[in-house]
């Protein structure tokens, strides 16, 4: 029998792109709800409950909600995209290249929290340095990130593709969360296994999907003898014998004049750097995505297959 998978939330613009992605794929049975009766609450349940994964793509709050609606049921498994349990103890995070243990930990979970995908490009370039010993205790990271603008969501997409709406965005390029208080930065926290918070800089450009996330850092404020060398070795070593994560050559990253916001659109991949002078005393890592991909679509149909492989 084939896998029932039921996405809630399937209209909205991370819903649409897990369903793209499926399309085609004979090996499932998709659940689907019409958009005139997505706040139908009776068959919104109905449907939770006869998925053998529900896939829920909306807010904090309706996410607690839907899970709520199926806390009874211990057949149904969940993969949440939104914000609400990135941090929850009993929920498996959903970055399977993170850890080497994390691909069973997600494979044999109940509940799934889908990583946001300015905290995908992050952790996956601090957590390897963590682990290492190299990035210190105490180190005042901080992240500074560009992303598509289909990041958010149905209505920033009107705001800029819309001249003709009343809140319309001109500006080719714009910086929020100037509070410094992002909704990502606890999942960066914990999951980047920091010991402060990291200063979190995220902003817009006008491009649909794309996303360049950078953590710059002083050689000399790592552990002894950390060089760029040393610290992309540890990177390959971390990612090695898996397809998601790739570790550019330093030898290739040195040719490169630019990197492109743009490059990984439409992938669910991920691209890490280390960029510097050999011999300096400064590096910049930067991590390339699609904020849509590897960075929530993609990684949530990533997760949905290792699920299905327990």
């Amino acid at each position: 029998m084939k896998p029932k998978i039921f996405i809630d939330g399937e209209h909205g613009t991370t819903g649409l792109q897990i369903r793209t992605r499926m399309a085609g794929r004979s090996d499932l049975e998709l659940l689907s709800i019409p958009e005139a009766e997505r706040r139908n609450a009776a068959m919104r349940e109905d449907l939770l409950n006869s998925a053998d994964i529900a896939i829920l793509c909306l807010p904090d709050d309706a996410s607690r909600e839907a899970v709520s609606m199926v806390s009874g049921n211990n057949r149904v498994r969940i993969i949440d995209t939104s914000t609400a349990h990135r941090i929850a103890p009993d929920w498996a995070y959903g970055f399977a290249e993170m850890d080497s243990a994390q691909p069973a930990k997600i494979r044999d979970a109940r509940h799934v929290a889908n990583p946001g995908c300015y905290p995908t490009g992050a952790i996956g370039v601090i957590r390897p340095l963590r682990q290492a010993g190299i990035l210190p205790d105490g180190y005042p990271v901080t992240v500074n990130a560009v992303s598509g603008y289909t990041g958010g969501g149905k209505q920033m997409i009107a705001q800029m593709e819309d001249e003709a709406n009343p809140d319309h965005i001109s500006a080719p390029h714009f910086l929020y969360g100037l509070t410094l208080k992002h909704k990502h930065v606890p999942e960066m926290k914990m999951h980047g296994l920091l010991d402060r918070a990291p200063v979190f800089a995220p902003s817009v450009g006008k491009f649909p999907q794309g996303m360049i996330v950078q953590v710059p850092l002083y050689l000399d404020d790592l552990a002894s003898g950390a060089t760029i060398e040393s610290i992309h070795s540890t990177l390959l070593e971390h990612y090695a014998g898996q397809s998601i994560v790739e570790v550019v050559p330093l030898a290739a990253s040195e040719t490169l004049g630019r990197i492109d916001a743009t490059e990984l659109a439409g992938a669910d991949t991920m691209k890490l750097f280390v960029f510097g002078t050999p011999g300096g005393t400064h590096v910049n890592l930067v991590a390339l995505l699609d904020n849509l991909g590897k960075g929530a679509s993609g990684a949530a149909v990533q997760n949905m297959d290792l699920m299905l492989s327990a």
